[in-house]
């Protein structure tokens, strides 16, 4: 069904009227030269310009890459007011596999989209996109971060994504057995790409068992080569039923707490990179039902975004690092809110969120 735009009604109602929607803009891209295909959200500029990553993804459908687009923007809106930043939340996909229609020609064109929002929007890396590709894109966007160290950049955001999630694991090690650290700790890391493989560093410098997943062999063999003792699980699926598992870490794609891996779920805090891990609503409530701690994604997950909000003003690594440590304090008011409210801590970080774009809104 579509209405007489021809876009697909169920869009629309998202964008118009279900508690997911609100969004401010959302702009369809098409450049037919090169192929190029994408979704621009804009969900908030209220704290200031939009600021969210590029997704490049072969998506089932166009109407599944909107949906992900503005799942994606409003969880950046979130994600930037916790982090304290000034920006809004904003996000884009390309629709398509990366490894065939990725060109020079495509990049610049999507550049081009970008500058045509006039600074509303800055983009930055996300899956399927790298440092390499965003400075292409600057050469048609001065809106552009995570860009190269050559190029006036930053680099890769991962290094402080990585120590972000640290940071929440830590606070909640603290919250749950009253030590900040996760010495003699099981944790079980499911993705360890760009992210997760950081994070595997961490754990193993603070003492922690790891155990390990990924899709790519050559990702799991990149840490098994460096660290022969690590353990090795089939599957996520495997992963998550392990005897023994204190922490997991979701690290790849969204939607890992879901009707089927919460009940099998052997560990009792969950805390990793992964963007919108909640499948849907409710989950997180199903995941305290189960006594396990849940350390909000986007709060967790915010050190890359700190750190590409940074290269705008001159990027300084050890005042990002700085930002991206107090992670853990931010986490700890989490919980400690959560208790005082008697809700989830996803709720607790959602209201903490929208209480400082409402109190933005009204200056």
């Amino acid at each position: 069904m579509t209405d007489v735009t021809g876009a697909p009604a169920d869009v629309l109602h998202t964008l118009f009227h279900s508690e997911q929607g609100g969004h401010e803009q959302v702009v369809l891209c098409q450049d037919r030269a090169s192929g190029l295909k994408a979704v621009i959200a804009i969900h908030s500029t209220a704290l200031g310009p939009a600021l969210g990553g590029t997704r490049f993804y072969p998506y089932v459908s166009e109407e599944e890459a909107v949906a992900d687009a503005l799942n994606l923007a409003r969880g950046m809106s979130y994600k930037n007011a916790m982090a304290g930043l000034d920006h809004g939340g904003g996000k884009a996909v390309i629709i398509g596999d990366p490894e065939q229609i990725k060109s020079e020609e495509l990049l610049l064109a999507y550049g081009r989209f970008v500058a045509s929002l006039g600074g509303r929007y800055v983009t930055a890396c996300d899956v399927g996109t790298y440092v390499a590709d965003m400075d292409v894109v600057a050469r048609e966007c001065r809106w552009t971060t995570g860009r190269s160290p050559e190029n006036g950049g930053a680099g890769d955001s991962s290094v402080l994504t990585a120590f972000g999630v640290f940071q929440g694991m830590r606070a909640s090690a603290q919250h749950l057995w009253g030590d900040p650290t996760l010495r003699g700790r099981k944790v079980g890391v499911a993705g360890v790409g760009k992210v997760g493989h950081h994070l595997v560093e961490h754990l193993l410098s603070d003492g922690a068992e790891v155990v390990i997943t990924d899709v790519r062999e050559e990702s799991v063999r990149r840490i098994t080569e460096k660290h022969p003792g690590i353990a090795v699980a089939a599957d996520t699926g495997a992963l998550i039923r392990t005897e023994g598992l204190d922490i997991y870490a979701p690290c790849a794609l969204g939607g890992a707490l879901n009707d089927d891996s919460i009940p099998v779920l052997t560990a009792k805090v969950v805390c990793g990179a992964a963007n919108n891990q909640l499948a849907h609503p409710g989950v997180e409530k199903d995941l305290a039902d189960r006594s396990i701690l849940y350390a909000p994604d986007y709060v967790v997950n915010a050190g890359g975004v700190i750190q590409v909000a940074d290269e705008l003003h001159g990027f300084d690594f050890d005042r990002c690092r700085a930002k991206a440590s107090k992670i853990f304090d931010t986490t700890l008011a989490i919980f400690a809110r959560a208790k005082d409210d008697g809700i989830p801590p996803a709720a607790a970080a959602d209201r903490i969120a929208e209480q400082r774009m409402a109190e933005a809104r009204r200056r």
